[in-house]
């Protein structure tokens, strides 16, 4: 008689079984750390909003018309409007969600991919207090920054 070699069903349904299983728990790790990479990312794109704001001020010794349109609120003209923000798809998008002659809070939400991020919107004010709004229950600030 000759001997075969080879996988037989069994051994080929084990194996795929297995895969399917090490896939199931790695997948979803996967994409939080993707999440946590941009959000990082952001993060740093949101204090270059805050530096562009403050370069803003030294020149106009005011925070009012960074927006567009010179309003006290929505999309900077003096920054970029996305992350990451040197192009790409945009994974947040930056504005000016309050700004005074002498304060201001800017702040980034997820968009895309990045609207099931567990932080929701991360903020940041002109004396450096950094925020978490619309985030999961148990959520803290330091979670998301």
């Amino acid at each position: 008689m000759k001997k075969q070699h080879g996988f037989n069903l069994v051994e080929l349904m084990v194996v795929v079984a297995i895969v399917a299983i090490i896939a199931a728990i790695a997948y979803p790790s996967y994409t939080e750390q993707v999440r946590k990479a941009r959000r990082a990312e952001c993060g740093g794109g949101l204090t270059s909003l805050a530096s562009a704001m403050e370069r803003y001020f030294t020149v106009n010794s005011t925070y009012l018309g960074a927006a567009d349109g010179g309003d006290p609120t929505g999309e900077p003209e003096i920054f970029t409007s996305t992350c990451p923000v040197d192009g790409g798809t945009a994974t947040y998008n930056l504005t000016i969600s309050a700004a005074t002659a002498s304060t201001y809070t800017v702040q980034a939400a997820p968009t895309g991919a990045q609207t099931k991020d567990k932080c929701g919107t991360l903020t940041l004010t002109s004396t450096g207090l950094k925020g978490v709004t619309g985030a999961d229950a148990g959520v803290t600030r330091q979670d998301c920054w």
